[in-house]
């Protein structure tokens, strides 16, 4: 299953679509400006939330938490420096770990679970400017936490460049 992300440019506050492989609509990432913390939603094409993503405040490291329906459904953070890939640790509710490992930055990278690939964000196979892709390799995963991932890692990648 096969999604297309058009970057934002503007950062936090700027609401953009992610579509299907056919060009649908299929998520909308809200972001929440005039916050104290940087705040995102995505939301189906009805408008219904289904992931809520917020900064986590007073943590050592610039941290994510991903929720759904009010529960915490993972936490992210930077978790080592490489000269040429990033690493992020994405801790499951459950106990569980995703590795994201890459670079996020030029939007080429990939998430595992176990060793195993779950999916694979890429510029590459995609010709539109300023456009990446979420491929989800496994038919059982989550659509909405993968894209929430990758939503979270760019940011989060996106301000350490920043700062």
């Amino acid at each position: 299953m096969r999604f297309q992300v058009r970057d934002r440019l503007l950062g936090f506050g700027e609401d953009y679509w992610i579509e299907d492989e056919r060009g649908d609509k299929a998520f909308l990432v809200d972001g929440k400006a005039m916050r104290l913390r940087d705040t995102f939603e995505l939301k189906d094409t009805r408008g219904r939330v289904l992931i809520d993503i917020h900064q986590k405040m007073l943590a050592i490291r610039d941290t994510m938490v991903i929720e759904r329906d009010g529960q915490a459904l993972a936490t992210i953070k930077r978790k080592r420096l490489s000269l040429l890939r990033n690493h992020y640790r994405v801790s499951l509710a459950d106990g569980s770990e995703l590795d994201v490992s890459g670079k996020i930055l030029d939007r080429e990278f990939a998430v595992e679970y176990d060793g195993e690939l779950l999916a694979v964000v890429s510029r590459r196979w995609l010709h539109v400017r300023e456009t990446y892709g979420v491929d989800i390799v496994r038919d059982d995963a989550d659509p909405a936490l993968l894209i929430a991932v990758a939503v979270c890692v760019i940011h989060l990648a996106e301000k350490e460049r920043d700062d």
